[in-house]
């Protein structure tokens, strides 16, 4: 079956399909149709089988926020921590062309431009939570790619225990880099065996569109079950490593954020509680799930870790 990008880039018409799909899912026992898509501006796009595909939906399932919200809320503090002017300050970010390094502990680094990574893998739908940190929601119909495809061509070492990723440093482009409060360029990381879980993703595309600069174009990590300062926006590099990395937010304030920032209702945050969460288009709160809901795909990654010392 193919799908005409003109199918999906409306949101009316995306919502729609979404509602069609997941009616006729219920009745077939949770057998799942997820789309496909390639560069989603102009090209055809076609559908393909994705292994574990239960998690391409959302499992509550919850009411997805609208375009409109997830490109003019946003959190990316190289251009500004005005949640609503970053849209604007960001417009001209140059995001094309755009090249993302992969190496360290690797058998085989490489340098690929975005363009070609959008070729070489599927472009996977996937609707995920987005939990922030500061207490508010959103839901997301992701399009990209598992991040362990793109570790699996380089083919990391035996001695390769952490993914470390940076964004973009460029002060003129970024007016927010200019601040001496942070120390850039955003770093973030994971563990090896959270970076190849089923969930994470390489993010290439909301809504059936392309990235726009405000969200992290044009790659940004997605990591659904952690507090979204996790999900590094407009990545430049990715490098594996032995030693547990240190994050942007782990120097700017070791006692507020953690490595592992899993959601977590019962580990309050030093200034305000976790317990529950604001949905960006809902006026009441709603409770805050253990690892955003997808305690499931990711507890046994945890099993022997205290959450409330390693948060």
């Amino acid at each position: 079956m193919k799908i005409r990008s003109s199918e999906i880039t409306s949101e009316y018409t995306y919502l729609s399909r979404r509602k069609f799909i997941t009616s006729t899912t219920k009745l077939m026992l949770g057998t799942l149709l997820v789309s496909s898509c390639s560069d989603s501006d102009i090209t055809t796009n076609t559908q393909s089988q994705i292994d574990n595909v239960s998690n391409n939906i959302d499992s509550l399932p919850d009411k997805l926020t609208t375009y409109e919200s997830i490109t003019n809320y946003n959190n990316f503090y190289e251009f500004t921590t005005d949640k609503e002017r970053v849209s604007i300050l960001s417009q001209d970010l140059v995001i094309s062309p755009w090249t993302i390094r992969v190496g360290g502990l690797v058998k085989n680094p490489r340098t690929f431009a975005v363009d070609d990574l959008i070729k070489i893998f599927d472009q996977e739908e996937r609707i995920y939570r987005l939990r922030c940190v500061e207490g508010w929601s959103m839901v997301i119909p992701w399009q990209g790619f598992p991040l362990r495809k793109l570790l699996d061509l380089v083919e990391p070492t035996m001695d390769a225990r952490y993914v470390r990723f940076e964004t973009l440093y460029d002060p003129n482009q970024m007016p927010g880099q200019k601040s001496n409060w942070y120390e850039w360029p955003y770093v973030e990381g994971l563990r090896i065996d959270e970076a190849v879980n089923d969930l994470t993703l390489i993010a290439t595309g909301i809504y059936g569109k392309s990235l726009l600069p405000q969200n992290g174009a044009p790659l940004r990590l997605v990591v659904p079950w952690k507090y979204g300062f996790k999900s590094i926006k407009s990545i430049v590099r990715i490098d594996l490593v032995a030693k547990q990395p240190e994050s942007l937010w782990m120097k700017a304030a070791p006692r507020e954020y953690g490595f592992y920032a899993n959601v977590n209702p019962k580990v309050n945050h030093p200034r305000w509680s976790q317990k529950t969460e604001r949905r960006i288009g809902e006026l009441q709160r709603r409770n805050t799930l253990m690892f955003n809901g997808y305690e499931e795909e990711v507890a046994d990654l945890y099993t022997n870790l205290d959450m409330t010392t390693n948060f």
